[in-house]
């Protein structure tokens, strides 16, 4: 049986969560803002949740309706039977997104509706299920445009970018939703050397990693919040996740390159809690002061641009970024992503490509750089 779900993603990311809702059979796929809306049957629920890496969270909707106050989204909360979807038992947590004059306040509306499930419990059990913010068993989404409300089960839970290998973290560590979208827009697939300089925690080259060797984001080990659900099938689970091809070696090798030992051992462990510490090569360097002449590779960058981490001199540092990829990588490819437009231009490259991405709320720019010897006229002059 069919049933409506809705996936969230990063802004700018529609396109590339609704390529990979359609390739794992996804059906009635359409791209919304920050999200994408599909079909498909509880096995498609759990692909989603398992497979997709630029998901956010996956949502199950079970009711929509118009409320033009407090008492009547109470009412209309309480009509919804949720021993369906619950025990008293069970923990939970309702969270909000509002945008309404007349709802205007999230944390009120997520109030209202704990108290009407909770109530419901109490006048059909004597008891209330606990509220755990962090860790609920069961979570609840609620979405108001105006008076219009959807209430939608969070299969996921804890948001899908916590994929579990992240133990160590970088102060201006990426997001893995982030870094998965940065690889996947480069049509990265393993089919060529990959260079990660500046790797602080390694997020982009172990998330290069598992797109190279088609490790799936659940293969990581986490939990979601469907196998709490009363409908949960364990056994169908399994038999999804034995279905999935399994991992390939990548035809060529990933290097991690940081000049701060700190971010090299992070990188090291956390590649290794991935279980894919034999695919990436990390080491120390500094990526401005190496003069070697490197052999043609993809590369993709993320360096400290004034946010999180101190820059005592961004011309300097982007300006060597620059140099250092024109003279050292000739017939190489780059991206960078930065959120400090000014910086780009020390850089002293045109960009192919500039694509916007935001990253913890700041808008920046992830631009493509094509790397040549001589002049950019030789290059594009036959």
């Amino acid at each position: 049986m069919s049933s409506p779900y809705h996936a969230k993603t990063l802004k700018g990311f529609e396109t590339l969560l609704a390529g990979e809702l359609q390739a794992i059979g996804a059906e009635d796929v359409r791209p919304v803002n920050r999200g994408v809306d599909f079909s498909g049957s509880t096995s498609m629920m759990y692909k989603a949740n398992y497979c997709a890496r630029t998901a956010l969270r996956v949502l199950k909707p079970i009711a929509r309706f118009k409320a033009f106050n407090e008492e009547k989204l109470y009412r209309k909360i309480r009509e919804i039977d949720w021993s369906e979807y619950m025990t008293y038992k069970q923990s939970f947590a309702v969270d909000a997104v509002t945008f309404s004059n007349v709802f205007r306040n999230n944390h009120f509306v997520e109030l209202k509706i704990k108290d009407a499930i909770a109530d419901q419990f109490r006048d059909n059990t004597s008891l209330r299920p606990p509220v755990d913010l962090r860790n609920a068993d069961v979570r609840i989404n609620v979405h108001v445009q105006e008076t219009y409300v959807t209430v939608s089960l969070d299969s996921s839970g804890e948001s899908l970018h916590r994929r579990g290998y992240k133990k160590f973290a970088h102060p201006a560590s990426l997001s893995e939703v982030l870094a998965a979208g940065m690889v996947m827009i480069t049509g990265y697939t393993g089919e060529r050397p990959l260079r990660n300089p500046m790797c602080g925690s390694g997020t982009i080259a172990i998330e290069a990693a598992m797109i190279a060797s088609g490790v799936y984001p659940g293969a990581m080990g986490r939990g979601y919040c469907f196998q709490n659900w009363p409908d949960y099938d364990a056994v169908l689970f399994e038999r999804l996740k034995e279905s999935l091809p399994p991992p390939r070696q990548p035809a060529h090798p990933i290097f991690a390159t940081d000049s701060d030992p700190e971010a090299v051992r992070m990188t090291k462990n956390n590649a290794r809690v991935a279980g894919l510490d034999a695919l990436i090569e990390v080491k120390k360097e500094d990526f401005l002061a190496s003069g070697d002449v490197r052999e043609p590779a993809l590369l993709i960058m993320n360096p400290p641009y004034g946010e999180r981490i101190e820059v005592a001199d961004i011309e300097a540092l982007y300006s060597g970024i620059g140099a250092a990829l024109k003279h050292r990588f000739p017939g190489s490819e780059s991206w960078l992503y930065t959120a400090s437009l000014d910086a780009l231009r020390f850089i002293g490259l045109k960009p192919e490509k500039k694509i916007p991405l935001f990253n913890a709320g700041l808008e920046g720019k992830f631009l493509k750089y094509q790397l040549f010897s001589g002049t950019r006229r030789d290059f594009v002059t036959p």
